[in-house]
């Protein structure tokens, strides 16, 4: 009998890790989702009301990285604005919002944006990368981790291989402790 290989898709937009973050009572930044400009700027306004809000980022939720250096069809550049009102907001998410952001990893084609996270911005001393993935070459999750952020993480890969760590995690054992 011949079966399908299996597949492993597990790809979550960055407003789904935040919610399972904030599950685990790891702290994240205040957020909201929006499918409309509308709903973007209700979300900046709740932020606003709610925490004294003045700065908010809004990213475009699609599977790919680069979105910061990336290129909607539009003309527009970036999938990642720093803004500061929920006028502001509501104005980045209509630039984003059912348009095609194109990427380094997504080529020419690029993908289509339905939802935008809208979040306080925080003032972080450094940035990090980190993130858990499913290796095929390791039959399982792998944690990989930099010191010199995600920003650029393909060219630290590059032009710093050693800044880049790796670690494999046990489906048996799970996390080392």
């Amino acid at each position: 009998v011949l079966r399908a290989p299996s597949q492993r898709q597990l790809n979550v937009h960055e407003n789904v890790s935040f919610s399972l973050m904030q599950k685990c009572g790891i702290p994240v930044a205040k957020f909201g989702v929006a499918t409309t400009p509308e709903e973007a700027y209700q979300i900046a306004k709740s932020l606003e009301e709610e925490l004294g809000c003045q700065d908010f980022v809004v990213k475009a939720q699609v599977l790919t990285g680069g979105r910061g250096k990336g290129t909607w069809k539009n003309g527009v550049k970036g999938g990642v604005k720093l803004v500061l009102t929920p006028e502001e907001v509501k104005g980045a998410a209509s630039q984003m919002l059912n348009q095609t952001l194109v990427t380094k990893q997504t080529g020419e084609k690029g993908i289509v944006c339905n939802q935008v996270l809208i979040c306080e911005r925080k003032y972080q001393r450094n940035e990090i990368f980190f993130c858990i993935m499913m290796e095929r070459e390791f039959n399982g999750p792998v944690i990989v981790y930099s010191s010199f952020g995600g920003m650029n993480i393909e060219e630290v890969a590059v032009e710093h291989p050693s800044a880049i760590h790796k670690h494999t995690v046990s489906l048996d054992k799970g996390l080392p402790m």
